[in-house]
């Protein structure tokens, strides 16, 4: 199923989709190359925003929940990459401890993990839960819709090494984005592989180091197919330590909306699009009471405005000065049964093992659809093979359009190997 597109499929997406059919041989050889010198991130997830004339990624997330939303036809090749992985990293690995996040897990978190633990388990691994959760004491079950449970049990640490009673795994896999901190039971663990490595946690990460890769690699590409790297690379900036509700918080976000929406509006121009271009306001690394703010004139700031003075109204905690990203935004012109959808790309090893569409009927195409009301619509064929169909007429084609999701995934994936080295503490200084 490819979702209606309330835009015809023409112009750039159709000219860039037979761009990257016809130089398949040429990207997957240069996928294979980069993979010889980079190491990619464990899993993550990608989501696409397709406008029609342009498909790029707006977020890379590098632990990924929902994997129960993937379609069942797809689990085969998440257990096909979870061997690879497993086998590159550990070959002789019999037990793998599973780190959920804390707090009490919903129902949909709780389907994320008993899908994750079923790909290891069939990928020949004994897999437990272990929470670091402070708060959690003892073995705690959770029952799942489906009758079954899963157990949390509180993870302990000896001199060198993580597990639990009577349970010494050799992986330790984080689906947890350590947002509140690196918690010192994880630290100092050279005796067993964790993944992904602390420095994919929020403490250290930045998003804005990731989409300057992701800038690197899509111009890479870009020049291999000969295409405009914008088509696939969304535009933006940064801002550092923004006081938000203080005098002149806001004058670095106004600089920087302005600096990108030009830059927006000459590529519209440039391509004879007549939307109107629109800029996405968001934290830097993590998460910020803020939210995801979009603006579509640097001089009119209001909805800004108004969404802060609702937090300083609130009688809330004073916001702490923040690092926030300026990213353009791209609209979204697929829909699921009339509602705006956007594809999330998963990726475990150097493989796309699936994905799904994110589907919100409350939100416009402008819209960040990763919100409270959204569903998920796992991405189904209406071929029995999910292999690209070259000659065949671009926009036509479901297995073509899921291919080039991939490669824009992969791409990302790419970008977050590159993004994880460079903040690697055992290289170099990064910056």
């Amino acid at each position: 199923m490819v979702p209606h597109l309330i835009t015809a499929l023409t112009g750039p997406i159709n000219e860039l989709e037979q761009r990257v059919l016809d130089s398949m041989p040429a990207i997957e050889r240069w996928f294979r190359l980069e993979w010889m010198e980079h190491t990619p991130p464990f899993y993550c997830s990608v989501d696409v925003r397709n406008a029609g004339f342009k498909l790029a990624p707006v977020d890379t997330n590098l632990f990924p929940g929902g994997w129960h939303n993937l379609t069942p036809e797809m689990l085969p090749l998440a257990v096909q990459a979870a061997m690879a992985a497993i086998e590159k990293i550990c070959p002789e690995a019999r037990n793998l401890l599973l780190i959920p996040e804390n707090g009490k897990p919903s129902s949909f978190y709780l389907a994320n993990l008993a899908q994750l633990q079923r790909i290891f388990n069939m990928a020949g691994l004994n897999v437990r839960l272990g929470s670091i959760d402070p708060a959690l004491k003892k073995n705690t079950s959770y029952e799942l819709h489906n009758g079954d449970a899963l157990t949390f049990e509180p993870v302990m640490r000896g001199k060198r090494r993580l597990g639990l009673k009577d349970f010494d795994p050799c992986t330790i896999l984080l689906n947890h984005d350590l947002v509140a901190g690196v918690p010192g039971i994880l630290e100092d663990v050279h005796e067993q592989y964790l993944l992904p490595p602390l420095q994919a946690g929020w403490p250290t990460r930045r998003m804005s180091r990731h989409f300057k890769a992701y800038e690197e690699v899509a111009k890479r590409l870009g020049k291999l197919m000969g295409v405009d790297p914008w088509l696939i690379n969304p535009l933006f900036e940064k801002c550092e330590a923004v006081c938000l509700d203080q005098p002149g918080g806001l004058d670095c976000l106004s600089g920087q909306i302005d600096l990108v929406l030009t830059r927006v509006r000459r590529k519209y121009k440039e391509y004879g699009i007549k939307e109107k271009p629109f800029v996405v306001v968001k934290a830097d690394h993590g998460s910020h009471e803020l939210g995801i703010v979009t603006v579509r004139d640097s001089k009119d700031t209001q909805a800004l405005s108004e969404r802060i003075n609702s937090l300083t109204d609130s009688g809330k905690k004073p916001l702490l000065p923040h690092d926030f990203m300026v990213q353009e935004g791209v609209l979204t012109q697929e829909r699921v049964n009339d509602a705006v959808a956007e594809p999330v790309i998963y990726t475990m090893d150097r493989y796309v093992v699936g994905g799904f569409y994110r589907v919100h009927a409350g939100r416009g195409v402008d819209e960040a659809l990763n919100a409270p009301g959204s569903d998920y619509v796992p991405l189904a064929f209406e071929h029995s093979t999910q292999l690209p169909q070259p000659g065949v007429k671009p926009g036509a084609s479901v297995p073509n359009r899921f291919y080039m999701y991939g490669v824009v995934g992969r791409l990302a994936m790419l970008a977050a190997s590159y993004e994880l080295e460079a903040t690697d503490p055992e290289a170099e200084i990064y910056e």
